[in-house]
């Protein structure tokens, strides 16, 4: 990633900034400016760039308000104040693991060049980590939430007159079998491969029947994805009905 480049983008939407302002009263409660307009910044942003690009835009937004309230002098930077820097950094991050943890199930990527500037080892490992919690929750936990949500809000509605619930779906026979088919004969198929048998025509034996196994499973349940997957059930629902 070429975050040097960001500040690019900030250069050329400066004027833009400048022109929409900002609100600003005064101790008599007097308007002495309004803020005429926002920027909107997208979801690779707010969940995978963590708000990187909303913390550079705020930032020098500050740096104009603190200037004119005299509170820093021409010249100074945010940037040079350490621990007022590290408050705001370490802030942005933090509101963007919530907005994160909301929408996608776990706390922002890339939190590491918003808290210190740069990308570290640490942080990629936590972003990979991240990325697969995500992807396990999205198919397998994801559908109870969204459910909640749309009962929340009202995109569906209870009938008092039917007892029965949506929410409940019997699982049948495949849910857990087929699983546990699968990892139990992916693990024998390492388990031939780190203890060879007498011949290798007898641990190649092994390894292709619990192999054709592992992979015999993996692609039925791929092929009935459907009834492994956690998805939405209410609004589907009503959808279907």
């Amino acid at each position: 990633m070429r975050w040097e480049r960001l500040q690019i983008l900030v250069d050329r939407v400066a004027e833009m900034q400048d022109e929409f302002g900002y609100f600003m009263v005064d101790s008599d409660g007097k308007v002495l400016m309004q803020q005429e307009g926002t920027f909107r910044s997208n979801c690779m942003d707010c969940l995978d760039r963590t708000n990187v690009i909303q913390s550079l835009l705020a930032r020098r937004s500050l740096q104009s308000q603190l200037q004119r309230l005299g509170v820093l002098h021409v010249g100074q930077r945010i940037e040079e104040q350490d621990d007022f820097e590290n408050i705001y950094k370490n802030a942005w991050a933090d509101n963007a693991n919530a907005c994160a943890k909301q929408y996608a199930g776990t706390g922002a990527l890339k939190t590491d060049f918003t808290r210190t500037g740069k990308r570290t080892q640490w942080g990629l490992v936590m972003d990979g980590w991240n990325s697969m919690i995500r992807y396990y929750k999205n198919n397998f936990s994801d559908g109870f939430r969204q459910d909640s949500i749309d009962l929340f809000l009202g995109n569906y509605a209870v009938d008092e007159a039917d007892s029965s619930t949506p929410l409940h779906v019997q699982k049948d026979w495949k849910f857990l079998t087929l699983p546990i088919i699968m990892v139990v004969a992916f693990s024998m198929c390492i388990i031939c491969l780190l203890m060879a048998g007498d011949t290798w025509t007898e641990t190649l034996a092994y390894v292709l029947f619990w192999g054709t196994a592992s992979i015999g499973t993996a692609a039925i349940i791929l092929f009935n994805g459907n009834e492994f997957v956690d998805a939405p059930k209410l609004v589907q629902k009503e959808k279907m009905d």
